[in-house]
């Protein structure tokens, strides 16, 4: 172990920094104790030195991944893996560390050795819930199965890195290595469930096998859902929401000048900052004059909308009517509105929300909204349990059923699923959190308020370095933050899981 720092000039409380043998780290003073860490989130490569430590906890100033302090396990996602550590000693006043990590920690039981779980979907929730089975003690087999095949990959990143050109659409990130494969001892097979078979515990899948389970995850996700109107099915019409709808709009992009974008959600905005990046014209166009009004509020909307505009978006406000071409089967050439106007769009990208992936389910009780109602525990009944975007659970005091569609939060899901499988008591009930990346600036959403009557904002708007604080009289139901990332990870655990 070499000396690194005597104790009196690490500030307590604040993680910082150090290169020892080529190796960055992060050391953290918490009274007379010093941890030491990886510099960065296993996560996305976030800079540790600006998480904020607080409860005992280290949280990602990005992503909001939270770490216990102690051994560095994970407790929160969107990390899938622990931080690692270094060897600490303090010899009086004296700090030594070694650039020898040591291991990860390990599960403290061993539960299910018999069993065998399947997980069908391999996105956000259906990886969570494998690792977390291991991390959870779980010694017995894990099926994932994975209907798009090819590795399990962060969904996020298409319409952001992947549009932006930043990334192609094979190297979005993997949520799975084959490294962990192996080591989590994960067998992923590449397939789709036809039938469940609650009575039987069996997956009947397209290939002709069949999969007995003693539990199982449903974990299908969403299918990007389509415009309802004459023309939608053109060439020229696309929805984002594969590795394959991506590598299709940025083929076209290269033939066009111009894209109609319709939604102004989180993939339609997105889309807007990253085709803009490539040079294209961009319209989007939105049901109302501020994007994203409902959640952010009418001046970070207003705000958000400007920021666009500033980049060259153009925004009309307006219902699709129809999709137009030369003739009933030609490619798209305009997106008609119902008040007559006609926006010119060889290309045409429609990003109005998704669907949840039920088809092969039968004889299992539907939402009207297509979502699979669950228990605080994400039990749909029996051994069947589901998360993520197919998942209406309920939440808030009252236990209100709500399906939500944020990466992090089918992640959080998928872990309290885990947790259940087990037979363990750790319902969801967690913050939901998600952000955005739009034109460089991330925005990020934390709480789920059903509605909220004044937004007050901490900061200058209009230099996008802001914490925006919803208030449902006066109870804080959500924090909207962009450019002060470490203050909104210290500020994350001052919300109600239920707001």
């Amino acid at each position: 172990m070499q000396h690194v720092a005597q104790l009196g000039e690490l500030p307590d409380g604040k993680p910082v920094k150090i290169e020892l043998d080529g190796t960055e780290m992060l050391l953290l003073r918490d009274g007379g104790t010093v941890h030491g860490f990886a510099a960065t989130c296993p996560h996305a490569g976030a800079p540790m030195e600006k998480a904020a430590f607080c409860e005992g906890k280290l949280i990602c100033p990005w992503h909001k991944a939270m770490f216990d302090v102690r051994d560095g396990s994970l407790l929160e996602p969107p990390a899938l893996e622990p931080l690692r550590r270094f060897p600490v000693r303090v010899d009086g006043d004296d700090v030594y560390v070694s650039a020898t990590a040591l291991p990860p920690p390990t599960a403290t039981q061993t539960l299910g050795a018999d069993k065998a779980f399947a997980i069908v979907g391999a996105g956000a929730a259906g990886v969570a819930v494998a690792l977390a089975l291991r991390d959870l003690g779980f010694a017995g087999r894990i099926v994932l199965i994975h209907g798009e095949g090819g590795t399990p990959f962060d969904r996020t990143a298409l319409s952001k890195a992947v549009l932006g050109g930043k990334m192609a659409p094979g190297e979005a990130p993997a949520l799975l290595t084959p490294d962990m494969v192996e080591e989590k001892r994960i067998t992923l097979m590449t397939d789709r469930v036809e039938r469940l078979d609650r009575g039987g515990n069996t997956l009947h899948l397209a290939s002709g096998d069949r999969l007995v389970f003693d539990a199982v995850l449903l974990a299908t996700g969403g299918v990007a859902r389509p415009l309802d109107v004459p023309g939608a099915d053109r060439p020229g019409v696309h929805t984002l929401r594969t590795r394959a709808d991506a590598e299709a709009i940025i083929e076209a992009a290269k033939s066009v000048s111009r894209v109609v974008i319709v939604g102004g959600g989180f993939i339609g905005l997105e889309a807007a900052s990253a085709l803009r990046s490539r040079g294209l014209e961009v319209d989007v166009v939105v049901p109302s004059e501020l994007p994203m009004q409902k959640i952010l509020g009418e001046e970070i909307g207003r705000r958000l909308r400007t920021l666009h505009e500033e980049k060259g978006v153009r925004f009309t406000v307006g219902k699709v009517e129809s999709i137009a071409g030369n003739d009933q089967d030609a490619p798209a050439n305009a997106v008609v509105l119902e008040d007559g106007q006609r926006l010119p769009a060889t290309l045409v990208l429609v990003g109005v929300g998704v669907s949840p992936a039920i088809g092969f389910l039968d004889g299992l009780d539907l939402a009207e909204d297509g979502g699979l109602p669950t228990d605080r525990h994400m039990r749909v009944s029996g051994s069947v349990f589901a998360a993520g975007d197919i998942a209406r659970f309920p939440f808030g005091e009252e236990g209100v059923p709500t399906r939500i569609e944020h990466w992090r939060v089918a992640q959080q899901q998928g872990r309290a699923a885990a947790a259940a499988m087990l037979g363990l008591d750790a319902p969801f009930d967690e913050t939901p959190l998600f952000w955005t990346l739009q034109h460089g600036k991330r925005i990020e959403v934390h709480g789920h308020p059903r509605a909220f009557d004044r937004v007050e904002i901490d900061g200058d708007l209009e230099d996008m370095a802001f914490i925006g604080r919803q208030f449902r009289g006066e109870t804080l139901v959500g924090l909207i933050g962009c450019g002060r990332d470490t203050e909104m990870a210290a500020l994350t655990l001052t919300l109600p899981a239920r707001p």
